[in-house]
């Protein structure tokens, strides 16, 4: 199975973006060998801006640079690249509705053995507040590559969520995606498992165990966060009647919160009560990748178990 991770796409996806003519400038902040923004300044120099450890001063020199026309993407890890950097982002960036792509790498907890000061659980929350910011959630390499290319595409900010751990493939290259659209995975009408990131492989692996007893699940890839595909969720939601969320981010302000606020918005969607699969309002910790979705509750059977117990 070809097994890469999210954040190898950014490098490469870089690079072709130049070959292809756009204006593309990144800005690193000292990290530009985790985050493979150096493959950039490997074919163009002029266009790889490292600004050392000043993660504030990256989005300033990004802003700077969008308002000269250019299509920038910036990088650092999550947990840098979204809090330590929140004002400038909201108030220079999206206030005014710069050319800044936020990309940055080493989301969730599967960042593993860095521990919890590295492993971001709240930048899905972080952003999706924030007007005129959309989201991307790749669940791996080629959908992050299609994330990137359509932020670099299109105008405006945007956070695309990159992650560290190599994911095996959902996706082949000619599959195509969009901006406010869900990926359905599998139908089911039993359950609607509605997943982001690194939790769709999660969520593939639970409708499989609920084969196994006769139940089947229906799995949606929430490819963009923000805006969301609400048609194909509430249209699942009307046929199955139970909503499981999945996502390597707390389940307050991100995914499941997302997802819960839909539902009340849309009444008789639902017959059993949801279930969020997430962070449950703690902090990471360091440890091995399976060892850390055990504890946390992350894995395929904590999905399992979410379904099983309301049916």
């Amino acid at each position: 199975m070809d097994y890469r991770s999210t954040r190898s796409a950014y490098g490469e996806t870089l690079v072709a973006l130049l070959n292809e003519g756009l204006d593309i400038y990144a800005v690193d902040a000292d990290l530009s060998g985790s985050t493979t923004s150096a493959k950039l300044a490997e074919v163009d120099p002029t266009r790889h801006l490292n600004v050392g450890v000043a993660e504030q001063n990256m989005i300033g020199v990004a802003a700077g640079l969008s308002l000269a026309g250019k299509t920038v993407f910036t990088g650092s890890f999550a947990v840098f690249g979204t809090g330590r950097v929140y004002d400038q982002i909201r108030n220079t960036v999206c206030y005014s509705e710069l050319n800044v792509k936020i990309a940055p790498t080493h989301a969730g907890i599967s960042v593993g053995p860095d521990g919890g000061s590295h492993q971001m659980v709240e930048d899905l929350a972080l952003m999706c507040v924030l007007p005129n910011m959309r989201v991307l959630v790749p669940a791996d390499y080629h959908s992050a590559k299609a994330a990137l290319r359509l932020a670099a595409y299109a105008s405006g900010p945007f956070y695309i969520r990159l992650g560290r751990v190599e994911v095996p493939r959902i996706y082949q290259e000619k599959d195509r995606f969009e901006i406010g659209k869900a990926r359905l995975l599998k139908s089911g009408r039993d359950v609607t498992i509605v997943a982001c990131g690194i939790e769709v492989l999660r969520a593939l692996e639970a409708a499989e165990m609920l084969a196994t007893d006769g139940i089947e699940a229906e799995v949606i890839d929430v490819f963009s966060l923000k805006p969301l595909d609400e048609k194909l969720i509430v249209q699942s939601a009307r046929k199955t009647g139970y909503v499981v969320t999945a996502e390597e981010h707390s389940v307050i302000g991100g995914l499941g919160s997302t997802v819960a606020m839909l539902m009340a918005r849309n009444p008789g969607c639902l017959t059993k009560p949801l279930a969020c699969v997430g962070v449950q309002d703690r902090f990471g910790t360091s440890g091995g990748l399976d060892e850390l979705f055990k504890e946390y509750g992350l894995d395929s059977q904590a999905i399992y178990k979410s379904v099983v117990q309301y049916l």
